[in-house]
């Protein structure tokens, strides 16, 4: 009789048979809604076709989790790849990983997927869905996995990389080599899942197969819902000295309603896309002629644009800060002293000759002001010194990343930094992230959560000890500040980790905000002291802070986040005056002026439209405030007011109106 073996599922003990699945543990246990198991609290996940061992901690994945979705849409990125397969034989296959909200995979096809070839595919899959495929995992060795792979080039390359001489050896390695290939290759074995029919008196059926390190559904028949959305050209590796290849993206759920929310979420989404608002309400445009991903804003942007930067500009000054302006180009010699041109060369435009040196377009505006601080003696009574600047820099993104205002090649950042003794450092800190916040909330973004950022322990400058200072204390001023608190190891830049403030739109999309940076490391290198009150030189600390991130992104997240309906404050047009025949005309301009003396962005519709549609261009506008006059009004010395959502307030005396729409714009409303 086989030997029991005692095990943990679900935290509650279990005694089982020697050669137990980790489903029939489950299934024993009471468990119904795992997809996958985590053994032993490792990282690496585990099909329930696993086989226990004798001491083994089992923890349910369940499907609505964020780990089950994952595991979900890589089984579905599967199913994907074998209907291409099946549709387009000779189609040679990438990588098909999971990523938020859905999944990919890249395919080298004869010609460009159709929407007819999609459409096609989603019907193939379905069926193979139905068909309830078994997953089924499979070591292998190198030899026989090339063996196998033998007609799928791009697989081949990723052995080699993770198992070839000089590769390094598995999952490190693999993970710098391409996004999403880890989901491949790189685990200590290599395995194959097969997918597998299981006739009723006949031997399993293998039917298809790829190179995956898993885990995976039970079957086909265990996704629930999925469509795919899209194709599009993605280089091999991210890089575009590689193949290009064809990729189909996809989302998938744990059920047909989360999956219809999701759609309507997407198609909300694009309702909202700042690019889409960017041309309708005439704001912004990125024009051929003078190149991918530099904006120009249009009276309408430049008006919001304005709005947003002289608000910041009075919040800067009412906390102290001083305005600094620097210029767009520099000798190439002040990054190589801040260390630019060693890390971050390849995000930086190429240099121009000029006067027998390399000058080059900026990328960050915190060497110059290093420059400003070190141009006189400071000291200790002069700190916290706090620079602020609307600094325009450059920077070279690839064509293939730009878009739309949230990545683009020419940015104005708020950029601040702070200069500081180690004494003042945790103060400043605890305060400026309250002066973030606070100042976030003010354009309409409430809900918040940071980000710490630690150090790459490949591409750092500075001390150990003085990155473990800055990092504890970064961490302590954000759990001070009560929010939610995520770690992103490996994600600081050179020379200092950072705390990001994330915030979630009215989509509840995350989007980063503010960064908070401590840096310890550049003030050496620019050899920045001031006079202690002992009369001793000390080095101070730096701090980066960038509250908009830039202004671009910043514009686009609001556009997308008001869904083009600034609030009256920010409003390009905040009031917009409809007379109901032409003989009103006159009277709506002098309720204008009136309105212009108080500060109010307003006009008139003198055109030949009838009111009505005079209205519905109004409301397309986004405009907040409509005012209607006809003789009634112009008798009674009022107007019609009419809101943004088409609620109406007839004759409302004109000092009423014009107080209540100046009291909006003054509370940001």
């Amino acid at each position: 009789m086989p030997a029991d073996l005692n095990l943990t599922v679900d935290r509650k003990p279990l005694q089982v048979v020697a050669g137990t699945t980790a489903a029939q543990a489950l299934d024993a246990a009471g468990v119904r809604d795992a997809v996958v198991v985590r053994v032993n609290g490792d990282a690496q996940l585990r099909d329930l076709a696993y086989t226990v061992a004798e001491g083994d901690r089992l923890e349910p994945v369940p499907l609505g989790s964020d780990e089950g979705r994952a595991v979900l849409r890589h089984s579905c990125a599967h199913v994907l790849a074998q209907a291409v397969q099946d549709l387009f034989p000779g189609t040679a296959l990438g990588i098909g990983p999971p990523i938020t909200d859905g999944f990919y995979y890249d395919f080298a096809p004869q010609r460009p997927f159709t929407p007819e070839d999609l459409a096609a595919i989603e019907k193939r899959m379905q069926q193979i869905i139905k068909q309830r495929q078994h997953f089924a995992r499979r070591v292998v060795s190198a030899d026989a996995a090339r063996a196998e792979m033998a007609a799928e080039p791009f697989k081949l390359e990723l052995l080699d990389l993770a198992y070839g001489p000089g590769s390094g050896g598995g999952e490190v390695s693999i993970q710098a080599a391409a996004e999403g290939a880890s989901m491949e290759v790189g685990g200590a074995e290599i395995t194959m899942y097969d997918n597998l029919l299981l006739p009723k008196d006949a031997p399993p059926q293998r039917v298809w197969t790829d190179l995956c390190r898993g885990p995976h559904l039970p079957t086909t028949r265990d996704i629930p819902a999925f469509s795919l959305t899209r194709s599009a050209a993605a280089y091999w590796r991210g890089s575009e000295k590689n193949p290009q290849l064809q990729r189909i993206y996809g989302t998938a759920w744990e059920s047909r309603e989360a999956l219809k929310a999701h759609l309507a979420k997407v198609a909300e989404a694009e309702r909202r896309d700042h690019r889409k608002l960017g041309a309708e309400l005439d704001l912004f445009s990125f024009p051929d002629e003078i190149g991918s991903g530099l904006a120009v804003f249009h009276p309408k942007g430049g008006v919001v644009r304005r709005e947003m930067e002289e608000y910041s500009r009075r919040r800067h000054i009412e906390a102290g800060y001083e305005f600094v302006y620097t210029p767009h180009i520099t000798k190439g010699d002040l990054f190589e002293t801040s260390g630019h041109l060693g890390w971050y060369a390849d995000g930086m435009f190429p240099p121009m000759h000029v006067d027998g040196g390399d000058y080059y377009l900026k990328p960050m505006n915190c060497p110059f002001h290093n420059l400003i601080f070190a141009a006189r003696g400071r000291s200790y009574r002069e700190l916290p010194l706090r620079l602020f600047e609307f600094g325009t820099v450059y920077r070279y993104e690839k064509s293939g990343v730009v878009h739309g205002l949230t990545r683009v090649r020419g940015m104005t950042q708020d950029d601040a930094h702070i200069y500081c003794t180690r004494e003042q450092m945790r103060d400043e800190l605890a305060s400026l992230l309250t002066f973030v916040l606070d100042l976030l909330s003010d354009y309409g973004l409430d809900d918040f959560y940071l980000e710490l950022s630690t150090k790459d322990p490949d591409k750092f400058v500075g001390s150990d000890q003085d990155w473990d200072d800055a990092t504890r204390t970064l961490a302590e001023v954000a759990r001070a500040s009560g929010l939610e608190l995520v770690d992103d190891p490996g994600g600081a830049a050179f020379y200092g980790p950072k705390i990001s403030v994330q915030a979630r739109d009215a989509l509840g999309r995350s989007w980063q905000m503010s960064t908070i940076q401590l840096d310890f490391n550049l003030p050496q290198l620019f050899e920045l002291e001031y006079q202690a009150s002992d009369g001793s030189r000390q080095r101070p600390v730096m701090i980066h802070r960038a509250l908009f991130g830039s202004v671009e992104r910043f514009f686009a997240v609001l556009l997308e986040h008001y869904a083009g309906a600034f609030p009256a404050w920010l409003a390009p047009v905040q009031v917009v005056g409809i007379p109901i025949a032409a003989e009103h005309v006159d009277y709506l301009r002098e309720v204008a002026q009136a309105l212009v003396a108080e500060g109010i962005r307003v006009e008139v519709d003198a055109s030949d439209e009838r009111m009505q549609k005079k209205i519905r261009t109004a409301q397309q506008q986004k405009v907040p405030y409509m005012l209607i006059a006809g003789d009634t009004d112009v008798g009674a010395g009022a107007v019609s007011f009419r809101y943004r959502d088409g609620t109406q307030k007839n004759g409302v005396p004109v000092a009423d109106a014009v107080a209540e729409i100046v009291e909006a714009v003054r509370t940001r409303g």
